[in-house]
Parts: structure tokens; C-alpha cells; sequence
């Protein structure tokens, strides 16, 4: 530290920083955990970082929320990492980061400014941030939009980031090219998905189905509408897993008596239910707070008890750690749940 009222950094001091902020590998894979020492020293780092903030910069003292600083004593706060499963043998974490933050596609229904505030918060070395603290915590998936592989080669080759990538595509040919830039795994885009079944082109996806799949890796169909999943399945498509949203219908933005307005993602979720208890590929499920309007407690809860297998999450830096614990505390809580889990 360059503030005069730090105290030298011990060289075991440093080798912790290290792992945290360079991203050492077994950090950074979730295959190590935070020791006693390290969480001590994770607990000063947000205090400690604070003496070489600019003098604007204001973090959060409660969320740690800020554009340039990542809140690394939050780590302290983490009970267990993130637990795994499997796709096609792929071991994944069941709560994946997802990209629409990132991205910059904030579904903040009337806020108009929010999607391009979440674009000027995530520069570059917060990206690499979030990504590093997902890691942390035992997170290894990022689902994300498929011209999201410059931020993911950018991680791997200079962040020392392990990440799999799976990326969301709407044409064989984009699938192809991100496979070959190192993605994990493809799955159609749900909206175009949506509109291909729609205009009775079901056929479009079973292609794009077979063409990935010759590419080795897992591929995925998405869909918002129960509609895309089950013509699907009448085509006699089988893709390796399904990204479909869930998400009940309680909360205080979504008005029977007035039209959507970007606030509904899952408009029949009994249905949903009923109907993916009876298929047998593993379900990510997304949507599942509503970008926002559900707690994720709730949310969470829900989707799990629904049947979803992994869940897709878009969080930002300092929610990881609490999006983790409360995952992690659901998973190990008696889950009312009737779909068998579907891993591969």
C-alpha cells in the first residue's frame, strides 16, 4: 500500500493478496477455500483499499457497491463455495453468472437509464473483478451473450481466470466461431428461439441442435415460452440441456390488469412445472428473480423446488458472496421438490 499509514505487507501477506487479486489457480478454480488467517485479512482489505481511493469515490459501507472498487473483505462473509454438477460430464456450478448485467440488457422495465448505467459500471477491470470474486466463491460458469468471448479470452489469457463459457448464439455459424474461440458449451437464443417456433420453423432449431453438437461440446435450447420447449420435443429435438425461465408471479410490478412491459418472463409457471418435471435433460433455469423484483431467497427457492437443475444469475460484484450463502442454504435445506435431478 502507498499510503504512509499502512503497515509493510508481510511476503505471507502478499502471497494472499496474490491469490485474490492476481487469481492464483486454486483460488481462483473454487478447489481452495479462504484459510482463518486469509479471512482475517480479508475482512481488512475493504478498510485497507479505502486509503488509496480517490478522494470522490464513496463506497457503499453496507453493500460495498462502487464502480472502482471491489469490496474483497466480503469474502469473509462466504459459508461454503459454490456446489457442482455435471452436463455432458462438464462439471459446472450450479448458480452460473449471468450476462445481461454486462452486457447491458437491465430488463429495468421504465428505468430507461439503467441499462447504459450498468454499462459505464462494468469497464473492463470490473468485469475482471466480478469474474475473479465469482471464482472465489465457486462459481465457474459465466452464461452470457455470445459476443461476450472477448471479455472471457481477455480473463483467460490475462487474468489467469478459469471460467467455462457458455454461450448463448442465434445462427450455426456464431455458434461454430465462439466454440473454436474456447467456449464451453452453446445454446440457442430463447427470444429468436421463441419467434423461430412461432413462425412454425421448429425445424430451424433441431439443425442448429445437430450442428453444434458435432462440434463436441453441449448444446442448449432456450426458450421464454413453454411453447418453444414442448415443439421441441414433438420434433423429436433432444438437445444436451434447456435454458427456460421460471419465476412465480407475486410481486408488486406485475399487474394482471395491465400489458408487459419488459417485468414478465414465465407466464404460466404451473405449467412450466408440470411440463419440465416430464423431460429428462438438465434445466437452467433463468429469469428466476426477475431481474430484480423477486428476493433471491424467494426466487431461488423457487426455481429449485420448480425442478431447475443449475440456476443462471446475473449479479453484480458485491452480491456474489450473498447470492452463494443463499443458494448454498437452499441446496442444503429440504427442498420441496418432485423433478428428479437431471445431470449428465
Amino acid at each position: 500500500m502507498s499510503d504512509s499509514n499502512s503497515q509493510p505487507l508481510n511476503p505471507n501477506r502478499r502471497k494472499v493478496l496474490g491469490k485474490i487479486f492476481a487469481g492464483g489457480a486454486a483460488l481462483a478454480t473454487g478447489t481452495a477455500f479462504l484459510s482463518n488467517e486469509e479471512q482475517v485479512l480479508a475482512e481488512k482489505l475493504a478498510e485497507e483499499s479505502s486509503k488509496t481511493a480517490a478522494k470522490d469515490v464513496t463506497v457503499d459501507a453496507l453493500s460495498g457497491a462502487s464502480r472502482t472498487h471491489t469490496n474483497w473483505g466480503k469474502l469473509s462473509d462466504l459459508k461454503k463455495p459454490m456446489s457442482k454438477a455435471t452436463i455432458k460430464g462438464i462439471e459446472l456450478s450450479r448458480l452460473m453468472m449471468g450476462g445481461n448485467l454486462i452486457g447491458g440488457w437491465a430488463h429495468s422495465r421504465d428505468l430507461m437509464y439503467v441499462s447504459e448505467l450498468v454499462k459505464a459500471y462494468h469497464t473492463r477491470d470490473k468485469i475482471i473483478a466480478t469474474f475473479k470474486m465469482a471464482e472465489a466463491c465457486g462459481i465457474n460458469t459465466y452464461n452470457g451473450h455470445n459476443s461476450h468471448i472477448g471479455f472471457l479470452n481477455d480473463y483467460w489469457e490475462h487474468s489467469d481466470g478459469t471460467l467455462h463459457f457458455i454461450a448463448d448464439c442465434s445462427s450455426i455459424d456464431v455458434a461454430k466461431s465462439v466454440i473454436d474461440k474456447g467456449a464451453t458449451a452453446c445454446y440457442h437464443h430463447g427470444g429468436v428461439a421463441d419467434q423461430l417456433v412461432a413462425e412454425g420453423k421448429v425445424k430451424v432449431l433441431g439443425e442448429f441442435v445437430e450442428a453444434i453438437r458435432k462440434e463436441n461440446v453441449p448444446v442448449g435450447i432456450g426458450g421464454h415460452k413453454l411453447e418453444t420447449i414442448s415443439q421441441c420435443v414433438e420434433a423429436g429435438i433432444e438437445p444436451d440441456f434447456w435454458m427456460k425461465t421460471i419465476h412465480h408471479g407475486n410481486y408488486w410490478s406485475r399487474m394482471a390488469d395491465k400489458p408487459e412491459q419488459g417485468n414478465v418472463f414465465c407466464w404460466e409457471p404451473e405449467n412450466v412445472i408440470e411440463y419440465m418435471n416430464s423431460l429428462k435433460q438438465p434445466w437452467i433455469g433463468f429469469k428466476v428473480i426477475v431481474a430484480g423484483a423477486i428476493p433471491p431467497k424467494d426466487g431461488f427457492r423457487y426455481a429449485l423446488e420448480s425442478g431447475v437443475d443449475f440456476m443462471c444469475v446475473g449479479m453484480y460484484d458485491f452480491q456474489i458472496v450473498d447470492d452463494v450463502n443463499i443458494c448454498m442454504d437452499i441446496l442444503q435445506s429440504d427442498l420441496k421438490r418432485k423433478r428428479t435431478w437431471c445431470f449428465t
